[in-house]
């Protein structure tokens, strides 16, 4: 008899969902570059459920020049007409203009810490990622006291759409926590 697979139940049986979670969902991520599209593409799942945004990830992938940080930060806006005409994302200008910005000072955060990723992980006690011992997501916060210190700190150097439970999600997404429940194949 096969062994039943195990997954957190969050990602049902879309092929595509579980195919995030299976290979990306809270894998610790050290690039730049991907921390960058993690931070557009949360910031654009902001109200919105998770799989309206991975469904449209290629989309934002082209519109925002490969989630290249220098590229995104030099729109102008005849890129902020052009998105915003683009039926393939989100097409929110307060998001979009937002994701302009947030390049911006995403590269002044580069400047100043080294990278992102030296940035965002002065939060993190010891600098490891938490892994939590979870039974069933009804259990998961939306946000925790991290979450609320970044955001707190993103938001007074200026970024938008990073809330607390945004920046959660993000953590999630990025391997910070990894909230896969017990016997997870991908925990």
């Amino acid at each position: 008899m096969a062994k039943e697979i195990v997954r957190c139940s969050w990602c049902g049986n879309d092929p595509l969902y579980i195919k995030y979670h299976d290979e990306e969902w809270g894998k610790l991520v050290k690039d730049d570059h991907v921390l960058f599209e993690f931070l557009i593409l949360e910031g654009a799942q902001a109200g919105l459920s998770w799989i309206t945004i991975l469904r449209r990830r290629e989309s934002y992938r082209k519109a925002f020049a490969d989630f290249d940080v220098q590229k995104v930060a030099a729109f102008d806006n005849a890129d902020v007409e052009r998105l915003l005409q683009d039926a393939g994302i989100i097409r929110n200008k307060l998001k979009v203009n937002g994701a302009i910005s947030n390049a911006r000072l995403f590269i002044a955060i580069q400047k100043e810490f080294g990278s992102f990723f030296a940035y965002i992980w002065t939060f993190m006690p010891g600098r490891a990622p938490m892994i939590n011992d979870v039974k069933n997501l009804s259990g998961l916060p939306a946000r925790t006291e991290i979450s609320d210190a970044i955001s707190k700190d993103m938001k007074k150097r200026g970024f938008k759409f990073f809330g607390t439970t945004i920046c959660y999600a993000f953590m999630q997404a990025t391997g910070m926590v990894n909230d896969h429940v017990s016997g997870c194949i991908a925990r």
